[in-house]
């Protein structure tokens, strides 16, 4: 019996606020985030999407199965691979259940990062993401996703870099982050990227939560809400010691 498989594709577009480098707020190291913060924080950022208007279905669990392939696109000026790979490298060890790596040729990725000066924003995600010349390019930076019920199979993110170091890593993290999996923005996480209103610049504890949670070998692909939650406080109580 032949099975049909509907592919979903996404375009997840940053507004970060402000351009200028804050002190950023972090978070005390004696600082517990309760198992109904984390539960709370995974069910809005893994379920629902940004922008809402788009036909797809946004209720499911979407997560790499295999090992995520990264290429990086370096277009810009300022050569920012070294700061890129070490991101790259950071989520390899902080995230169980998800195996990155850094290929060498383009066509071997299934993650794919263009870093851009802002005159070539436009241009690149018009013929590399949306292969559309005559396309509106909304955002300061962007990420998009092509998943089904098996998994995400391609990611591809622009980040700008010519706009100052907070912006670039701002977009980096959280751009990188939705590529996984988590793609819903939410205004009540003080502690996350996920949050466009928020200030953070790096992997903050919460969101190692968020993906250490997503990346449980018991959370899978095309998984709903009503499946996923019962799970949660137990998968919580795992990966605590994982967490830093």
């Amino acid at each position: 019996m032949r099975i049909a498989r509907t592919v979903m594709s996404v375009l997840i577009v940053s507004l970060v606020l402000g351009l200028s480098a804050p002190v950023e707020r972090t978070e005390a190291a004696s600082y517990t985030f309760s198992t109904e913060e984390l539960i709370r924080g995974f069910m809005k950022t893994v379920f629902g999407l940004e922008y809402r208007s788009w036909s797809w279905q946004p209720y499911l669990v979407k997560k790499y199965v295999g090992p995520v392939r990264f290429y990086v696109h370096n277009l810009a000026r300022r050569d920012r691979k070294p700061m890129a790979y070490r991101f790259i490298g950071k989520l390899g060890r902080s995230v169980r259940g998800l195996a990155t790596t850094i290929v060498s040729r383009p066509e071997d990725a299934n993650f794919h990062i263009y870093i851009v000066d802002r005159s070539q924003y436009g241009d690149v995600v018009r013929e590399r993401i949306y292969d559309d010349p005559r396309a509106d390019v909304p955002g300061r930076c962007l990420v998009r996703v092509v998943s089904d019920s098996s998994g995400i199979s391609q990611s591809a993110a622009v980040i700008v870099s010519d706009e100052g170091d907070f912006l670039f890593r701002r977009c980096l993290v959280e751009e990188v982050l939705q590529g996984l999996g988590p793609m819903n923005d939410d205004p009540s996480l003080a502690h996350s990227v996920f949050n466009d209103s928020s200030r953070h610049s790096r992997f903050t504890s919460f969101d190692k939560y968020i993906l250490n949670m997503l990346y449980h070998r018991r959370i899978r692909p095309g998984m709903r809400p009503a499946q996923v939650e019962p799970m949660l406080p137990s998968i919580v109580r795992e990966i605590r010691p994982l967490v830093n």
